[in-house]
């Protein structure tokens, strides 16, 4: 399918819509607004870290409302089953007097998923997401069943309370395509949120786009251009969060492993999503530059210095970002 310029122009309005919908509700997090956009937008699913109510779980509900999707909420506790999450086989009795197995199935089946406090179920548990978040199938019993499209999974976990918690594995954080911190309020904004959920005041959500359209937007993600100076700087970026390069100092002391294929994959997804968003249908420098943090954020895996020493993933990828500039052979 071959898009034109206007075409851009009008969905960058229509997301323009979609983010002052949800902005009617949703006070501030702006930066959880625009990557949970980018991450709809890519195709892919994002991991919001937060403290306890700031609002992340009503963030989600209200970008599903606002898109028209299917929503269903998981609250992830350590004795959740993955048949809890994927759904069952059950006998069910026929008119004739037979019975025969019929699936029921799980939560997962929904257009976006809240999968809320996902570090409070057991690691067997969070692998039962997967084969959803990898493949957009789950299998049951030797079937395989296809999701809808579209399909996410916005997952949110609290970063302080670690009693009772299985951390992600890497492989599970890897599915993520970015992990965006939901950051605390400013004064006025606490005013405001206070105004607003202490109130008479009921505000009613207008739904703006729909699956259909959301699912041309993806396409359009595809069709942006990237050129390949910005390609190979995107490269250069990823091949530097690699201690065995030895070409940021940092990164050789404090990093164990860095980011691999899917971490680039997704810095292009997120730099196509936020051209999209601006009404552009090619990649600029600052796309890749600012969707760097949320993407490889959650794939640097620091070592015991790094931990002992109190360096961030935030701190390292901004060396990166400091260090690498375009055009320069790495």
């Amino acid at each position: 399918m071959t898009f034109t310029t206007e075409d851009y122009t009008n969905i960058s309005k229509r997301l323009e819509e979609v983010r002052a919908e949800i902005g009617h509700f949703i006070v501030g997090q702006k930066e959880a607004v625009e990557f949970s956009i980018y991450c709809v937008l890519a195709d892919g699913h994002a991991l919001l870290e937060g403290l306890p109510g700031l609002g992340k779980t009503m963030l989600i509900r209200t970008i599903s409302e606002v898109l028209d999707l299917s929503f269903s909420r998981i609250q992830f506790t350590p004795d959740l089953m993955p048949s809890d999450i994927t759904g069952t086989s059950m006998i069910e009795r026929l008119e004739n007097g037979k019975q025969q197995f019929t699936f029921q199935k799980g939560p997962i089946f929904s257009q976006m998923v809240l999968a809320d406090e996902i570090n409070r179920a057991t690691p067997k548990t969070q692998s039962a997401l997967l084969e959803a978040m990898g493949e957009k199938t789950v299998t049951v019993l030797g079937e395989t069943k296809q999701m809808d499209k579209p399909f996410f999974v916005l997952a949110t976990q609290n970063p302080i309370e670690m009693e009772g918690t299985y951390p992600l594995p890497e492989a599970q954080m890897d599915r993520f395509l970015c992990k965006i911190l939901v950051s605390y309020p400013t004064k006025e904004e606490l005013m405001e949120i206070t105004k607003r959920t202490t109130g008479g005041q009921t505000i009613q959500l207008n739904k703006i786009m729909d699956a259909r359209e959301i699912v041309l937007a993806q396409q359009m993600v595809k069709e942006v251009l990237i050129a390949d100076d910005m390609l190979e700087y995107a490269v250069d970026l990823v091949a530097a969060t690699h201690p065995e390069a030895a070409i940021i100092p940092e990164v050789a002391q404090y990093v164990q492993y860095g980011s691999g294929p899917r971490g680039l994959q997704s810095l292009i997804k997120l730099a196509k999503a936020r051209a999209l968003v601006a009404g552009r249908y090619h990649v600029s420098i600052a796309d890749i530059k600012s969707v760097a943090k949320p993407v490889l954020r959650h794939r640097l895996l620091l070592n015991y210095e790094g931990e002992a020493e109190g360096k961030t993933a935030d701190e390292l990828v901004d060396i990166v970002l400091q260090t690498i500039k375009q055009g320069q052979n790495v």
